[in-house]
């Protein structure tokens, strides 16, 4: 036995039961029907003029309904006359080459196919001018040249900075249609200017270019759209900061604050950016973020499938397993680290041999006096918290809360010979 396991081995694990966390599920069904009077208001359907050549930008990863968001868009516009083509805008995503943004779109189901519209992928940009603190602001080659520009994407809270605008239209604007150029630009002076940078850059790019709308969605607890709006360019500046606050109010969340440890099975980029989503966990990549419960350790056990390697965040975390770094594509995850300043999230946690020793070792490190008495929860991954489980310390609390019910009594947690869970 090492000396790793040996300071570990006599840590108790407590037992478990099962808990449903309830959320609004509130969605929308018929998504054509929601977003199509919409398109057609005067507002938006006066922009679109007969022979405009008008990009799309599509790009953000985990949307819900993007496809079908997308070809009815496509659709509205061709039915206006107007000629569709699709932009990748993903900042440096897809390894900040335009085969590879091309790939991602394809990941998420955005084809020439799928939505009947030719994609124009390429990391060229243009610049258009620079903000006042001198920063410069691009934009994807083929928008710039195009009659018309489009922006889709869903708004939802940041996980590293905190501002009127966060993840959005303005984002999708600013660092998505701004290729890497523009994603190294808006993170060049770190995230404590973003809230400021994001906007200024946006409005900018909506000064010099003929941004026609946007099209936002607000997705409920469970990653569905349960709102779709379209937006004309003073409504994004008016209106974006109203649906950030509805979008936050829908976030799932753990509804506990203070944890011992959290236990999280998989992180990946199909999860969050940040590989677990910190509005979620409490742990932020940045000092300039906050919210959520305060957890005193943190481990992380796997990566998906679908994240190919990609480990951005388990730095963020105490510990990790050996499997999780053996599967670690470290160019991709550094590159994130690389785009975005942040490198924190890309470091390599505490590694252990397997998820038990990774528990035992977040367990003894979480500063408590009884170990048996750990309040831990333990999740599949940020995504899917709708059920989780807690420790017996946590029962009594979990018994009094309105949206928690346990719905499995305490039970040990069960590992193979190799100490993995199953």
């Amino acid at each position: 036995m090492g000396i790793l396991q040996d300071l570990v081995k006599d840590i108790p694990i407590p037992r478990m039961a099962k808990v449903k966390v309830n959320f609004d599920d509130t969605k929308i069904e018929d998504l054509a029907s929601e977003l199509l009077p919409k398109l057609q208001r005067e507002q938006i359907a006066s922009r679109v003029k007969p022979g405009m050549e008008v990009a799309i930008a599509v790009g953000s990863r985990g949307l819900d309904r993007l496809v079908e968001i997308t070809a009815i868009t496509v659709q509205f516009l061709k039915d206006a006359g107007a000629k569709p083509f699709i932009v990748p805008s993903m900042g440096s995503h897809g390894g900040a080459t335009a085969e590879g943004q091309r790939e991602v779109l394809a990941h998420l189901g955005v084809t020439e196919e799928s939505v009947k519209c030719e994609i124009r992928s390429s990391m060229e940009v243009v610049q258009l001018g620079e903000l006042p603190n001198g920063l410069p602001v691009y934009i994807d080659k083929f928008a710039a040249a195009a009659d018309g520009i489009v922006v889709i994407n869903r708004v939802k809270p940041h996980t590293a900075f905190r501002g009127n605008v966060e993840s959005g239209i303005m984002k999708m604007i600013s660092i998505g249609l701004g290729k890497q150029r523009g994603a190294e630009a808006c993170h060049q002076l770190g995230f404590k200017y973003m809230a400021e940078n994001v906007p200024a850059m946006a409005k900018l790019i909506m000064e010099h270019k003929p941004v026609l709308f946007g099209v936002a969605s607000i997705e409920n607890a469970f990653d569905k759209v349960t709102f779709v709006d379209t937006l004309t360019p003073d409504e994004i500046v008016e209106r974006e900061p109203q649906y950030l606050a509805m979008a936050k109010e829908l976030l799932p969340k753990l509804f506990f604050e203070q944890l011992d440890v959290l236990v999280i099975d998989q992180i990946g980029k199909n999860i969050s950016g940040d590989g677990m989503d910190p509005n979620i966990t409490g742990r932020y990549p940045t000092p300039y973020a906050h919210g959520g419960p305060d957890v005193n350790k943190m481990a992380v056990l796997d990566l998906t499938h679908q994240t190919e390697g990609n480990a951005n965040g388990v730095g963020t975390a105490d510990f990790t397993t050996q499997r999780l770094v053996d599967k670690m594509d470290l160019e991709k995850t550094y590159a994130n680290g690389l785009t975005s300043t942040v490198v924190a999230p890309t470091k390599i946690a505490t590694t252990l041999p397997n998820d038990r020793e990774t528990i035992q070792a977040s367990i003894k490190t979480c500063n408590i006096l009884y170990f048996d008495q750990v309040k831990m929860v333990r999740i599949k991954n940020t995504l899917e918290i709708g059920e989780i489980e807690v420790s017996e310390a946590l029962l009594e609390y979990v018994k009094q809360h309105p949206r928690m019910e346990v719905v499995e009594d305490l039970y040990e947690l069960s590992f193979d010979k190799s100490g993995n869970l199953f």
